[in-house]
């Protein structure tokens, strides 16, 4: 089968073509596992935080991708699940060891045996995959396949973020950064929690445009004062100027939640900015999400298509997965990017 293979670390400024093409055997599923012929696969930051090296540990070659979407066309012994024909999808979280505290908390995105689909285990920028059928997804019919790709990661970990934000209707609620996350949780937003007012923070005014197209409150750049005080801020973006500007935009007792697995740390010195007083002083809190768990993807697809809620795509071949990539670092994004692969 054709796949897209990273075969190490690279700076994309020097090289903008870190993926390579290959041919490689497919997938016999083992026990519990589902083969999947791959229709389409997201295309996420994590992507970049693997090729230039801020997620380790990583056994080279692999290749990357946790946001697919295809046909199960074999089944391994012992599978339930699924039939053969059924579409399906997979995230970023692939297993994890389901007897630990946190598995049997139902928290099994913190398992010290959690496994990330095209990071430990060769992920979906090819034609197949095979995977435990607990960590595949059934796809609800009201999405086409390129509309449910992005779900799978943009959008349930958003949602995680959500519930990890603890608001209430009518709270005030700001986004930093509006890309492919961050406009999905607007929608969960208008959907949810229609009193909520929301205010965006992004860098283009081509994102502020969208964001309030979209129907956000305020749009202005991550460095603008808000107009309202915050009472939960999610934050979606690379980086650490955006977290410490953000904080100075919260409410008392209000909550920062940041959705990034990694910041690229290019601009690690604005922490010298942070400032107890301004920034967390009155009981403001900072809370990480860490990965996925199986009920945050099977919940948030329900979510989804009871609430319409469609992600707004770009469409690239395969063999384009590095343009697709460099134009998410580039930072030209408006929605999400998937790769049509079958």
């Amino acid at each position: 089968m054709k796949a897209m293979i990273l075969n190490g670390v690279s700076n994309l400024k020097e090289n903008r073509n870190p993926l390579t093409m290959v041919n490689i055997p497919v997938p016999v599923p083992k026990d519990m596992e589902v083969l999947i012929k791959i229709s389409v696969c997201g295309v996420c930051h994590t992507e970049l935080d693997e090729i230039e090296g801020r997620i380790t540990p990583i056994v080279f070659p692999v290749v990357p991708g946790h946001q697919v979407v295809g046909i199960v066309t074999e089944l391994g012994t012992g599978t339930s699940k699924f039939k053969i024909g059924d579409r399906v999808g997979v995230a970023w979280i692939y297993s994890a060891c389901g007897l630990c505290k946190f598995c049997l908390d139902g928290i099994e995105n913190l398992c010290d045996h959690f496994l990330a689909t095209g990071k430990d285990v060769n992920g979906e920028y090819a034609e197949y995959m095979a995977v435990p059928e607990k960590y595949a997804h059934k796809i609800p019919e009201f999405f086409s396949d390129a509309e449910a790709a992005p779900l799978l990661c943009a959008g349930a970990i958003g949602y995680r973020s959500l519930r990890l934000a603890q608001l209430k209707d009518g709270d005030n609620v700001g986004l930093t950064g509006f890309g492919a996350s961050a406009h999905l949780v607007l929608k969960i937003l208008k959907y949810s929690y229609p009193k909520t007012k929301i205010f965006v923070f992004a860098r283009k005014e081509e994102e502020r445009t969208f964001a309030k197209e979209l129907g956000a409150e305020w749009a202005g750049d991550t460095s603008n004062a808000c107009p309202e005080k915050l009472d939960v801020i999610i934050d979606t973006t690379p980086a650490w100027k955006p977290v410490v500007e953000a904080l100075a935009n919260l409410n008392k007792g209000g909550r920062l939640v940041i959705n990034a697995i990694r910041k690229e740390g290019t601009d690690k010195g604005y922490l010298q900015n942070l400032n107890y007083q301004d920034h967390l002083w009155m009981e403001k809190e900072i809370k990480s999400v860490a990965n996925l768990t199986a009920k945050d993807v099977e919940d948030f697809l329900i979510l989804a298509a009871h609430a319409s809620i469609r992600p707004e795509v770009q469409i690239f071949s395969l063999e384009e997965a590095n343009k697709a990539l460099l134009e998410l670092k580039e930072r030209h994004v408006k929605g999400a990017k998937v790769l049509k692969i079958n």
